[in-house]
Formats: C-alpha cells, structure tokens, sequence
C-alpha cells in the first residue's frame, strides 16, 4: 500500500512539520507494510529527517508521477483548504485532489480546518473536490462548511493528529535556551496586517507577566524568521526584557512549551502544545481554527485579544493576565480532563484511513 500525503511540508514550520512527524508515525504504528511518499518543499531534508520517499511539491510531472504510483491520497493536515492566503494556494491543494479523483485513486480530505472561503474559494472546493471519498475535520465549524459544499462525501468531525505527539518523560535540558528551573511563559505570535493593532496589548501582557507575577517570558518563533520577526516588533514595545528564543528542533520546541507556566498564543500548535500538556494558555484567535480549537475544549479563559477588533482597555488585559496566572492550575485541570477525549478524536483520523483502505 502506498500513501501519498499532500500538506504544507518542508518549509520548516513547527506545527506543519509536528503534523507530519505524527501522521506518518501513526501510519506505521497502524499499517506496517504501508509506504510512504510526501510532497514537500525541501524533499531531499523531508526524506532524511521521516526516512520516507519524497517529491518536490512544485514539479507537476513528478507530483502527478506521485498520485499515479499511490493507492489513497490524503490531503493535509492543516488549514490547505482556505482562501485567506490566496487562491493559488487553495488551487494547488484542491488540485491534487483533483488529480488524485482523476487517476481513481482513494482520496480523503485529512484532519484538516476548513476556511474561511470567500466565494471563489467555495467554487473551487466544491468542483474541484467533488468525488473525494472520506474527510475528517478539526473542528464543528469546518464540518459544517465542507458538508455544504460537498454532500456526496462522508465528513467527520475529530481533531487535531498533534494532540497525539508524545515526549520523552525525561526532562529536556533547555539551559541553552536560557530556560532555567525558574517559572517562565512562552509567546507565540505570527505576522498577520492586523497584528499592528495588537501590539501594545501584547507588550502590555508580558509586561505584566514579568512585573507582577515574577514570569520570565520567551518568544518561540514556530513559524521561523517571519514569527520572530514580528516578536522582535512586541519585544521593542515591551518595558520588561523578554526574549526571542532561537529556531530549535520540533522536540525542543514541544519540550519548551511543556515546561512553560503558561502561554500566550496566536499559532494553532503552539496552543495545541499547550493543550496537550495541560499548560494553560490565553489565546490570540487570529483565524476560525484558533477560535474552534477554544470552542472545542470548552476553555473558560476569554481570549487575550481578538485580531479585527478594538483593543481591549489596559484594565482589561492586566485582569485577564491575573486571571491566567491567578486561575492557572484549574485551567490546568480543565485541560487535562479534556485531554484524553480530544486525542481519541485525533486517532478517529487514522480509523477512517483505515476504513477507506477497507473499501473496494
């Protein structure tokens, strides 16, 4: 059996590359003899780090040679089927899908978050995908919208496959990263237009953090240089001395947000993270799937600032910083008894896999 996995591979965002680390364990643990082919950016290095086969992304020759030689074709995960980024982006991904119902290989839409579409958006997702055999999402919001656009497909609701990223119960040293035994909180931001309005909130939390509740605050840019770019702007606004942390590994990056007290987070998995390992955070729902991913655990905590709004009031964001701080270990527990349902949710993905792989 052979599995092609289409995705935002190989450009050395955290999140994506933890996605793809942890289906394609999953695939092994649940089908030994499956092999296994990735559409990546940087294929050589995708090869070597998951000791899989890999494709260059953008050679169309090559990627439809990929589809031929596949038997199932899933499509992320991640938020692929969007129109925020652009529309070729949402072309090239709806595309494979496409190519794959073409050449009569199974197909399924992959633990995935589903929008925001405008209308070009929706007429691609809904020509271009029709014939797809399965789909799971991440969210009820993004059920929701593919089933509308694609009723002849079987869409489930489950989550997201990092919730199911284990660690090493050891301890990671993280003395290299300046992260001593002492307390300390990780900022995860992204760069989106509107962020400029957020800034001063921002820096207005950290600044609380450090000044009242004795936290030392680190920027962990998942996104590489253009996330630590944007945390380099909040650092200059800040009165305290938070730092930016350097690129690491996707394992020292989890280990890092394990060992935080609590979060501040605009990237799904630096939350995600956070969730996983019961560290409380306040969110940043810069896009629908940070919202749904809040929605979905049922996080009591109101989000730190909503980007396409006002800014709250600096009253405001110092009582949500000390609720986050005052509140942190019931958030903990919150998160840690959703904990178990969610990542059930996100083994549902590979169940589906499995059923499709069933089907004549």
């Amino acid at each position: 059996m052979r599995v092609l996995l289409s995705g935002y591979y190989g450009f050395n965002n955290l999140g994506d590359e933890a996605l793809l680390e942890v289906i394609v364990g999953q695939i092994r643990a649940r089908f030994p003899r499956a092999r296994i082919e990735v559409l990546s950016a940087t294929p050589d290095e995708t090869a070597r780090r998951l000791h899989v086969e890999a494709t260059p992304r953008w050679n169309a020759r090559r990627v439809r040679e990929a589809i031929g030689r596949a038997d199932v074709v899933l499509s992320g995960g991640g938020g692929l089927l969007q129109s925020a980024t652009s529309i070729r982006s949402i072309v090239y991904y709806a595309g494979i899908l496409r190519e794959a119902v073409k050449a009569r290989r199974k197909t399924m839409i992959f633990a995935q978050s589903i929008g925001p579409l405008d209308a070009l958006g929706r007429f691609v997702v809904k020509s271009f995908c029709r014939g797809v055999n399965r789909a799971t999402v991440r969210d009820a919001r993004s059920r929701t919208l593919l089933h509308s656009l694609l009723p002849g497909t079987p869409v489930e609701q489950t989550a997201d496959p990092v919730f199911l990223y284990d660690l090493p119960a050891d301890e990671v040293d993280l003395a290299r990263e300046g992260l001593g035994p002492e307390p300390y909180a990780i900022v995860s931001v992204r760069k989106i237009t509107a962020l400029k309005d957020g800034v001063a909130t921002i820096a207005r939390a950290v600044d609380r953090l450090a000044a009242t509740h004795g936290v030392r605050v680190a920027f962990l840019p998942i996104g590489g240089a253009s996330d630590a770019e944007v945390s380099t702007t909040i650092i200059r606004a800040c009165v305290s001395a938070p730092m930016l942390l350097p690129e690491c590994t996707l394992e020292r990056a989890a280990a890092i947000v394990r060992g935080a007290r609590v979060v501040l987070g605009m990237r799904l998995h630096a939350l995600i993270f956070a969730a996983r390992f019961g560290v409380p955070f306040a969110a940043i729902p810069y896009d629908p799937k940070v919202a749904s991913l809040c929605e979905d655990l049922a996080y009591p905590l109101d989000p730190l600032w909503v980007p396409g709004r006002a800014a709250p009031a600096a009253a405001q964001t110092d009582a949500l910083v000390d609720r986050l701080m005052s509140e942190r270990e019931a958030l903990a527990a919150h998160l840690q008894g959703a904990i178990e349902g969610v990542r059930a949710a996100a083994a549902r993905n590979f169940d589906v896999l499995g059923e499709l792989l069933g089907e004549p």
